[in-house]
């Protein structure tokens, strides 16, 4: 099961001889989330969407949640032998990233990255992370999905208006229904996951270090 790469150890302080600490901060069952995994996560999570570096108490702890999740899907891919994506793939997203944000240039990048606390390979590996659970959720949940014919043309008749107004030229029911169908079953694959994840942390033991967060 690949594992996500740490980030950098806490500082006590910046006195010299300082300690380096590197807290647990969650418990799942017998699993350990550390001060350190939700740090990376948080700095992965504002340098994707340039926010500005926030590692506080309230941030930490909404980061944590999401690695709760992170370890319950990877216990679930372990058990089931899904499919899960190549390197290359998280390479390509790299790729794209570094060509649409940063202008082709991989020393913009790295400078930014450092600014965040994190290095490329970090980021490859959440690229490929972000692949592995979109393609378990589509094996897991998509084939328990149907979208009834119905569904698909009340959905239109209530927002027809709508269409007229974004598409005054083409919006017949038989130009949007795929279009309709792909976005009501990508709402139920959601929903469905969603019920997952929260049935599957009433199965585990979840216990915060508060400490952590302080």
């Amino acid at each position: 099961m690949p594992r996500l790469l740490t980030l950098l150890l806490t500082l006590v302080n910046a006195l010299p001889g300082a300690v380096v600490m590197d807290r647990v901060a969650v418990v799942v069952n017998k699993h350990a989330i550390k001060s350190s995994d939700i740090q990376r996560d948080l700095r992965l999570i504002q340098f994707m969407n340039r926010e500005p570096v926030n590692l506080s108490a309230g941030e930490m702890r909404k980061a944590a949640g999401r690695l709760v999740d992170q370890m319950l899907i990877r216990d679930e891919i372990g058990r089931g032998g899904y499919r899960r994506p190549s390197d290359a793939e998280a390479d390509r997203l790299l790729k794209h990233l570094v060509r649409d944000r940063f202008g082709g240039s991989e020393g913009r990048l790295d400078e930014v990255l450092s600014h965040y606390g994190l290095s490329e390979d970090q980021l490859r590996e959440q690229f490929l992370w972000q692949l592995t659970v979109l393609r378990f959720i589509d094996q897991r949940f998509r084939p328990g999905v149907q979208v009834p014919d119905e569904d698909v043309r009340a959905y239109y008749d209530q927002h027809l208006a709508e269409f007229k107004r974004e598409n005054p030229r083409n919006n017949s029911f038989d130009a949007l229904q795929t279009q309709i169908r792909a976005s009501l079953e990508g709402e139920r694959i959601n929903e469905a996951f969603a019920a997952w994840i929260e049935d599957a942390r009433k199965r585990v033991r979840i216990e915060y270090r508060e400490g952590a967060f302080q």
